[in-house]
């Protein structure tokens, strides 16, 4: 008896020995890495200037603010400029661009072009139509941006501050082929969501342009179909945004623009590019949705 019980305390104190920390200690988990800082956002300015008076413009019996009406450019002048450039012309009754064949190599007498006045919530319409190998775009909610460099200042791209409804010749321009599920092709929002279904016409047609912004929401249509929906302000923004050329890592100062689109007032200029190529523009309109 007294050997059991000898026995039994032994196995006893062993069982306090662990309970009470015998065993070995558990490591601790090891950190996880730092991430990589995303780089800095260069310093920036947002240029304002006096905005046209929308009540001088002409509102057709649908309700839309003509802003184009195939005499006269009132209300319109060049990105980061005071008067429309010289290859902006009117041409039997169109907003013509006469290229260079530079491509995104603008001169001085070229250069995108606004509508001087800022939108919020509209529908946009035009017919549009393009040289053979052409390219050009539609911006919205887009900024004037100017940042400094060895104290001179100078204007930044339309492009990194407003969205690009594409504009091109899917069948001749190499951009048709470039990016990602053909989101480079006319209609598309550009690098970022291709048009569904692709129905073009081809270079020298007219095709039907149409983009509404209603509170975040905005749809391109194309010669009367929806063919691109998506949501500003949203998670799925800054998704589309890091998947595109304008990511937070590629190009901070795009991101940050493109990501708090409109600024604090959801609201930018209309405009069209000067991408080298001639395209002409009629039946400019608008119609405010508030």
């Amino acid at each position: 008896m007294k050997k059991n019980l000898t026995y039994l305390a032994a196995v006893a104190l062993a069982f306090s020995f662990a309970a009470c920390g015998g065993q070995k200690k558990q490591e601790a988990a090891p950190a996880p890495a730092e991430t990589a800082e995303a780089p800095a956002v260069p310093a920036y300015k947002i240029v304002e200037k006096e905005q046209v008076d929308l009540s001088k413009f002409k509102t057709d019996k649908d309700g839309y603010i003509v802003l184009f009406d195939g005499s006269s450019l009132d209300g319109w002048r060049g990105y980061g400029k005071d008067k429309v450039p010289a290859r902006w012309t009117i041409e039997d009754g169109c907003l013509k661009f006469s290229g260079t064949g530079a491509g995104e190599g603008q001169t001085g007498e070229g250069g995108d072009i606004i509508f001087a006045h800022k939108f919020k919530n509209f529908e946009l319409s035009f017919d549009w139509k393009i040289s053979k190998g052409g390219n050009s775009g539609c911006f919205f909610l887009a900024q004037e941006v100017t940042t400094e460099k060895d104290g001179k200042e100078r204007y930044q791209p339309i492009y990194i501050s407003a969205p690009e409804y594409q504009l091109l010749d899917n069948a001749n321009h190499p951009d048709a082929k470039l990016g990602k599920d053909n989101n480079r092709q006319s209609a598309s929002l550009y690098d970022m969501i291709p048009a569904v279904p692709q129905n073009q016409k081809p270079f020298g047609e007219w095709n039907a342009a149409k983009i509404m912004v209603y509170k975040g929401t905005v749809i391109h249509s194309q010669n009367g179909e929806n063919v691109v929906e998506y949501h500003l302000w949203t998670p799925q923004w800054t998704e589309l945004l890091q998947a595109s050329k304008f990511s937070q890592a590629k190009w901070p100062l795009a991101f940050e623009l493109l990501n708090n689109l409109g600024g604090e007032n959801h609201e930018g200029y209309i405009g069209f590019q000067d991408h080298g190529d001639d395209v002409w523009l009629r039946n400019i309109r608008v119609k405010i949705m508030e």
